[in-house]
């Protein structure tokens, strides 16, 4: 496992124990003020995952540039990939895709698949989860008369989110171990 597999491992910690909080004060009908725990549950595992991404795709460059003789045409890879990394800021999977291939040269989506989850749906997920974060982050919670209206984020969809990026973390890992290993040591 790389490190960025490691940090991803305990930050996505962060999203389990608020999970856990949630779980541990709610009652039938959740108190409305708790549910401000499960959308900084689901905002912490997509930081994780953005975390993983930006720290992943590093280490894969650092690696397949190692044996690099050209250390101009190397120093100007990683300045190119930096400057990628910082204006990332949403790690869609058309993004997330990109950077892999053109920096670590591996198409990771091609081990984006597990159990009920194939190529396109775990795609569609990633893409549905970075949606959600932004429409959390970006739009707070009115508060408005009647009936409550559900809320954007379910306990049931944040214990969803977490497994699914532990998985696809997994998988991310697996299409670059894949890689490395038919390349073979340099």
């Amino acid at each position: 496992m790389s490190r960025a597999s490691d940090s991803f491992a305990q930050s996505i910690q962060d999203s389990e124990n608020l999970l856990a909080h949630f779980n541990a004060l709610n009652s039938k009908p959740p108190p409305p003020q708790l549910e401000v725990l499960k959308r900084a549950g689901l905002i912490m595992a997509m930081t994780a995952w953005e975390t993983y991404v930006e720290d992943r795709v590093l280490e894969a460059t650092f690696e397949r540039l190692r044996g690099s003789q050209d250390s101009t045409l190397a120093e100007f890879f990683l300045s190119r990939l930096k400057e990628d990394v910082a204006k990332l800021n949403n790690p869609t999977s058309a993004k997330t895709l990109q950077l892999f291939r053109d920096y670590a040269g591996v198409d990771v989506g091609d081990r984006w698949s597990w159990n009920n989850h194939d190529k396109e749906m775990v795609r569609t997920r990633l893409n549905a989860y970075l949606k959600l974060r932004g429409d959390v982050v970006h739009r707070s919670r009115a508060v408005e008369p009647g009936p409550p209206k559900a809320h954007a984020v379910t306990r049931h969809e944040l214990k969803r989110a977490i497994s699914f990026l532990k998985c696809l973390v997994q998988a991310t890992e697996l299409a670059l171990d894949t890689a490395a290993a038919q390349v073979g040591p340099s």
